[in-house]
């Protein structure tokens, strides 16, 4: 191993979080870093931590596999109210969104509360303002946000199809859309 991959191998190593490719070059100085990273993530693959990138950063963390021998406390999922797995999905899937377009796709108003929640937890931030009368604040997820999900990017959240095949959503009643269509054939 090189003294460049050594040296991006501590940068990571040492980091609080993740580092983007910007990151790592301020600190390992100049060199091919996504060679280095193609490097350490062969390096570390199969053993008891890997490299992985999440959202355009890179971090070590314990293999899937072996995470369960590190846990000395059984760890209390975060439980979200109905109103906050909402919000977070409509920001997930329309970002960067404006509260009045989130209270309009729940068709519900939202409590201050429930997008604080969510920028505590690190996972959803404000995006700027929208051009529009009254500047409205806009909202997105975050790198936390994708690493806590386990998402290398938005583009790996789940779609329609994959949420009905998990049971997630209820099916749609076939013989309702079949009787919908032909009643808008009749019209025409």
């Amino acid at each position: 191993m090189d003294d460049y991959v050594r040296s991006v191998e501590a940068a990571l190593f040492a980091a609080n979080g993740p580092l983007s490719l910007d990151d790592i070059a301020l600190y390992a100085g100049e060199g091919d870093v996504a060679a280095a990273l193609a490097s350490l993530a062969d390096h570390y693959a199969g053993r008891g931590i890997e490299l992985v990138e999440r959202g355009g950063r890179w971090h070590f963390q314990t293999a899937p596999d072996l995470a369960h021998l590190l846990r000395r406390e059984r760890e209390e999922p975060r439980r979200l109210s109905r109103a906050a797995t909402e919000t977070l999905a409509i920001i997930a899937y329309h970002e960067p969104v404006s509260r009045a377009e989130i209270e309009a796709i729940r068709g519900v108003q939202i409590s201050r509360g429930t997008l604080d929640v969510l920028m505590e937890a690190g996972w959803v931030r404000t995006a700027g303002r929208r051009e529009s009368p009254g500047r409205p604040l806009t909202y997105a997820t975050t790198a936390d946000f994708l690493t806590h999900f386990n998402l290398g990017s938005r583009r790996d959240l789940p779609g329609i199809d994959d949420l009905k095949a998990a049971g997630l959503l209820d099916p749609l009643d076939e013989e309702a859309l079949q009787l919908q269509l032909e009643s808008g054939e009749d019209e025409d």
